[in-house]
């Protein structure tokens, strides 16, 4: 049997393999757009992603996709029918989760959802309106949660995708690139800014710039109204501005940042593991509680300054110990209780800016012993056993005893300087008698575990005594003169109560750590790799640029988020209105609508004489063929007239009919600025073909 002779077999030839830039490239028009405008959509809806239900997110991501799989893959579009069950299951969905579809939270799951389904039926210039329309609603839904300057930045960038998008749909002819449509995209967000801008300085303002306050009950500053023993630590982690400060005079006589105490609220019930404060109940009764006498004495210098607070939800104004006089409030009511706090009618959902002055020297509460005292020296029953023998211990003292309570306080305050006790981020967790572990057993803690020991102990010999939190120091910032306060600045410190003097304050991490309040010394979380690379690079460049960032954003606040009615008047009294008013605001508005008008239907006038220089060589070119005898209907392309002079005139006109023919090629040419000049010039020396004589 003969077997077949061997055969060399070669290698398949290896076809290498196309980049991206290569494949999209290579993709049709329609896909290319598509791509394009997949890209853009996930921009705008990605920073949506943390305030979206789970699902939405997950099922908008799968639709965009898919709709690009088709796009790449040339694949024809799903049913409209698929559609159509896709869409009553985002609308059950969304009843499921949010139980309606009012309402901000709903709204924007629905609208995020409507944007991917719409993809999916792209296939008209209408359906690619409403896309854009969609995603332009898309964009201003990001600001119903974050105001910030990074959003608004994104959120540019979103905008001119779209528009790009959008030139790119009223350009069916060719394949035009993207720089070109950047280029115009570019020119259209500009001759609209002198328009967003007036309307934004002058459209009268109802409400707030963004009137849509959260639903979230969580305080982005991480301050409550109860302290868990232990929260705070967590809030230290946070680095995130929690206030802002503009001092009036000289910055060189600007207080010391261990007088800097801005009081929060004020806690008084104690169940052994959380501190409470008297709840705040929005409704008439605030006005009562104000009417509360604080028995507040200032003395000494007093400090003027301008705050600008980060939302909270909730009702403190943060301010500096102390403060006798409301803040100067725009659009809110304040009240301060009994217990020296500041608060507003509603929680701050919004960057509020207000101005007050403080007295860092100052006198408050009873001078005299009252029955009301007695709530102060309050503890739960069961709790704390070696703290209370440690009281009695101190109150056997004969020498302590004999100097009152500010000997007892000093014994307490000598006790964490001298026992061995350490300020640190991360205690341990403690159990259910938190006093006795601090003096006893762990001696480390964070502000609060100081500070609740330290009430627990003054509490225990009679003392009357509360805790206080708020925020303690700030840094200022060498770029725009601002001290800046963060969330990982939250301290709590305690206020005892002493005969002719009232409540004073005392800070016993002071004793712990006096770095902490007098060198403002903060314990911080280790840096992140990119933060520790910039630091061991250059020590200052990190700071520094933080500094820069920080000026760049406080600016943000203050001129765009900070833009209120109020600044809307003074405008309108420096353009000379004596007392200015909305309807002045309206009138001005008015004005500049009609002047915006006019020139642009000046400007459309115009551009309409110098549109289309090619259209208008080719009428010129048509008028001196009718003056030559040779009519054409407007409609007909250079070729047809080409084609008509050469049967019309013959061989004289052939240097007429090639113009023609050139000048049909420059209509498509990529570039056809240079080339129009020269045919132009051409024009004035063609042999034009003379009237026919009778």
């Amino acid at each position: 049997m003969r077997t077949a002779p061997a055969v060399n077999r070669l290698p398949p030839a290896r076809v290498p393999a196309m980049n991206l830039r290569q494949t999209l490239s290579s993709l049709p028009r329609d896909a290319r757009d598509t791509i394009f405008l997949l890209l853009v959509i996930v921009w705008v809806i990605a920073p949506q992603a943390p305030n979206l239900p789970l699902w939405t997110s997950v099922l908008a991501g799968a639709l965009l996709l898919w709709r690009g799989h088709m796009a790449l893959k040339v694949r024809p579009l799903p049913g409209r029918w698929m559609v159509f069950a896709l869409l009553v299951a985002s609308v059950a969905g969304t009843v499921f989760t949010h139980g309606t579809i009012l309402g901000r939270d709903a709204g924007v799951t629905l609208i995020v959802l409507l944007l991917a389904l719409k993809m999916l039926e792209l296939r008209a210039r209408r359906d690619a309106m409403v896309v854009f329309f969609l995603g332009f609603f898309t964009i201003l839904s990001n600001f119903f949660f974050s105001q910030s300057l990074t959003t608004a930045a994104a959120m540019l960038v979103g905008l001119m995708g779209l528009l790009m998008a959008l030139v790119n749909a009223h350009m069916p002819v060719g394949r035009p690139p993207l720089w070109q449509t950047f280029r115009i995209a570019g020119a259209m967000a500009l001759l609209g800014a002198p328009i967003m801008v007036a309307l934004f300085m002058l459209f009268p303002r109802m409400a707030p710039l963004w009137g849509l306050p959260s639903d979230d009950p969580i305080g982005r500053s991480g301050l409550s109204g109860n302290m868990r023993i232990g929260d705070m630590a967590e809030i230290a982690l946070d680095d995130r501005v929690a206030i802002r400060l503009r001092f009036e005079g000289n910055p060189n006589q600007m207080p010391p940042q261990s007088m800097l105490y801005f009081r929060g609220p004020v806690l008084t019930a104690f169940d052994g593991r959380q501190w409470q404060a008297e709840p705040y109940r929005e409704d008439s009764t605030w006005a009562a509680s104000a009417a509360l006498p604080a028995n507040l004495q200032v003395s000494g210098r007093e400090l003027r300054y301008e705050v600008t607070l980060e939302p909270q939800r909730q009702p403190w104004l943060m301010v500096l110990e102390a403060t006798p006089d409301a803040p100067q409030l725009s659009s809110m009511k304040a009240h301060m209780t009994q217990d020296l706090q500041w608060m507003t009618n509603r929680p701050i959902t919004e960057v509020l800016r207000y101005q007050a002055v403080s007295y860092p020297e100052f006198r408050h509460g009873p001078q005299k012993s009252v029955r009301q005292l007695r709530a102060f020296t309050e503890l739960p029953p069961g709790f704390n056993p070696r703290t209370l023998e440690l009281a009695a211990q101190i109150r056997a003292d004969p020498k302590l005893s004999a100097g009152g309570t500010q000997a007892l306080v000093d014994a307490a305050l000598q006790r964490l300087r001298t026992g061995g006790y350490t300020y640190t981020l991360a205690p341990g967790l403690y159990g259910e008698h938190t006093a006795d572990e601090f003096w006893f057993d762990r001696r480390q803690g964070f502000c609060e575990h100081i500070a609740s020991a330290f009430v627990v102990l003054m509490r225990a010999m009679d003392v009357p005594s509360r805790i206080v939190a708020g925020y303690q120091g700030g840094e200022r910032n060498p770029v725009d003169g601002y001290w800046t306060v963060r969330n990982a600045d939250a301290h709590a410190w305690t206020e005892v109560w002493m005969e002719d003097r009232g409540w004073v304050r005392v800070d016993p991490t002071g004793a712990v750590s006096p770095g902490r309040v007098g060198q403002f010394q903060r314990l911080r979380p280790p840096e992140g790799v990119f933060g520790a690379a910039i630091g061991t690079l250059s020590p200052g460049l990190a700071q520094n640029l933080r500094a820069v960032w920080e000026a760049v954003n406080n600016s943000w606040n203050q001129w765009v988020l900070n833009y209120t009615q109020s600044r809307q008047m003074d405008l309108l009294k420096a353009l000379g209105f004596e007392s200015p008013s909305w309807q002045d605001l309206t009138t001005v508005l008015g004005y500049l609508v009609i002047a915006t008008a006019l020139g642009a239907g000046a400007w459309s006038l115009w551009e309409r004489s110098q549109h289309d220089p090619w259209l208008r060589l080719l009428a010129r070119t048509r008028q001196r063929l009718a003056r030559a005898g040779l009519v054409l209907p407007d409609n007909l392309p250079p070729r047809a007239m080409a084609e008509r002079v050469q049967a019309q005139f013959g061989l004289p006109a052939a240097g007429v009919a090639d113009w023609l023919l050139r000048l049909e090629r420059l209509r498509y040419a990529p570039e056809p600025g240079a080339e129009l000049g020269a045919l132009r010039r051409q024009f004035r020396a063609l042999p034009w073909p003379k009237p026919a004589r009778h």
